[in-house]
Parts: structure tokens; C-alpha cells; sequence
């Protein structure tokens, strides 16, 4: 007999170790935009997990733009850029679940 991880179960997606920049900022603060950068450790088609340079709530609403390996008509560099809800979080690393996205041209001096 079989055992199941429940890991396993979370998991609608495949998840795969893509390492690329990231900025991120909370969504619906007043006033004040809390963001920052690091890099995403693995992604699927459901969420993303990244490095943070400070702690984010979970349950907050945020945006997070990735520089994207592909590039549009081979010239033009590309980001995604997706919304959702973070869903798990530690001292240096978050993780949402992805509720909306689209890609985006980059400029090639920022993300955001």
C-alpha cells in the first residue's frame, strides 16, 4: 500500500527551478508601496516562490514582475507580470499562489 505525501496533494502544478530576477510590491496598502527584489527559486503555472529582502505577510495582495528568458520577435526583452496572494512566507523567501498575469515588454533599465 501506498502512502501519500501531502505535499504531493497541494501541488496542481509541476513546479521547475527557474532562477530570474524578480521585483515585487504589496498591492493595496494606502499610501505607502512596500516592495523589493530578489530572484525566483521555482515557478509553475500556479505560483512562485522567490527570495525577498523582507518579511511578507501572509495573505497580502501582490504584484511581481520576472524578467522573462524569452525575448519577443528575438529583440525585444520580455517580463511577466503577475498578481495573486502570498500563501506561504519566511525570513528571506515568500511564496504566492498566481490569480492573474500577462507578459509585458521590458525596459532595459528596470523591471517595474
Amino acid at each position: 500500500m501506498r502512502t501519500i505525501n501531502v505535499r504531493e496533494e497541494r501541488r496542481a502544478a509541476d513546479r521547475f527551478p527557474i532562477e530570474r530576477e524578480v521585483r515585487y510590491k504589496v498591492i493595496g496598502k494606502r499610501n505607502a508601496e512596500e516592495g523589493g527584489a530578489g530572484k525566483t527559486i521555482n515557478m509553475s503555472s500556479n505560483g512562485v516562490l522567490f527570495t525577498t529582502d523582507k518579511f511578507l505577510v501572509p495573505g497580502r495582495r501582490v504584484e511581481v514582475a520576472i524578467s522573462w528568458p524569452a525575448q519577443l520577435n528575438a529583440t525585444v526583452p520580455l517580463k511577466l507580470v503577475a498578481r495573486g496572494r502570498i500563501v506561504r512566507a519566511e525570513q528571506g523567501r515568500a511564496a504566492i499562489e498566481i490569480q492573474q498575469y500577462e507578459f509585458r515588454t521590458q525596459s532595459t533599465s528596470t523591471l517595474m
